[in-house]
């Protein structure tokens, strides 16, 4: 039985996350829940999963928590940041999917780490912002970080048992978004909503955003830089708009493995959580 705590319980990764732990009962066990301002489907998480402790961004979502009672069981750890910490480093968690949008979770997924914990990111600011002092830590704890997005996930697969000299670039896919194809004069006048609707995936509005823009493939590059220890050189995206390869790894010898999958959402998170899909039976 793993212990685990997700961080943004309430949005679209964190239910992902939650439908796995449904899945596999028997082997994830929701120690910790951290949300926003969804109390709502945060008292329903609590009431299904029994967590020990719980947080949220603001005392007015904790009161409004408090209400309608669904704190009778559960340790309230406090709000922000510091609820963040409080949820991810507790003694019972093992793993900590953070799964929040932002940075808000920086200080919760450092604080993990130094208590050694295993660290399910899926969370891409945290890297970007902070890569190095996040990867030191862990190198220092020895602590573990995995990653969860789907694109360096498959890059974890496709690397496992391999030393990092054999790698000669990660290749990183893109779907290209609602907009590619079009002309920079037909991109003048797109709104908001065209930009939400992604071709591929169903996500978060500011990850949609970012992915409509492909500014999200650039903190991609910078997040596999920091995961894999590769120069920004070795990195390269593609657009691939079947979203069928979701990474690939050129190795030194001139051969390319290639991660392939429908679905994949779900599947990530099985093999970095579960650890159940035959390529990564270590991740247990």
């Amino acid at each position: 039985m793993k212990h685990i705590a997700i961080l943004g319980s309430t949005g679209s990764i964190g239910q992902s996350a939650l439908a796995v732990v449904d899945a596999h009962a028997d082997r994830l066990r929701v120690v910790g829940l951290a949300a926003g301002s969804n109390v709502e489907l945060l008292a329903a998480q609590i009431a299904r999963y029994r967590p020990r402790v719980a947080a949220m961004a603001t005392g007015d979502a904790i009161d409004r928590l408090r209400q309608n009672g669904s704190t009778d069981h559960v340790i309230v750890a406090g709000t922000g940041r510091d609820g963040l910490i409080a949820v991810a480093a507790h003694p019972d968690v093992e793993l900590v999917l953070c799964a929040s949008s932002g940075t808000e979770a920086l200080e919760a997924v450092v604080a993990a780490i130094e208590r050694g914990k295993t660290i399910a990111l899926a969370n891409k600011e945290v890297l970007v912002m902070a890569g190095g002092l996040v990867t030191e830590a862990a190198r220092r704890s020895g602590a573990t970080i995995l990653p969860v997005d789907s694109e360096h996930n498959a890059i974890h697969q496709c690397l496992h048992g391999r030393d990092r000299t054999e790698i000669r670039r990660l290749v990183l896919t893109a779907s290209g978004g609602p907009f590619r194809g079009r002309s920079a004069s037909e991109l003048a006048a797109v709104s908001a909503e065209e930009a939400l609707k992604h071709p591929t995936w169903r996500m978060g509005r500011k990850i949609t955003i970012d992915s409509a823009t492909l500014m999200n493939k650039g903190l991609e590059v910078i997040e596999a830089h920091w995961l894999f220890g590769v120069r920004a050189s070795q990195i390269d995206v593609v657009v691939h708009p079947q979203s069928v390869v979701h990474s690939m790894v050129e190795l030194t010898d001139g051969s390319v493995i290639a991660q392939m999958g429908v679905n994949y959402l779900a599947r990530s998170f099985f093999v970095v959580i579960v650890g159940g899909a035959g390529s990564v039976p270590a991740l247990l």
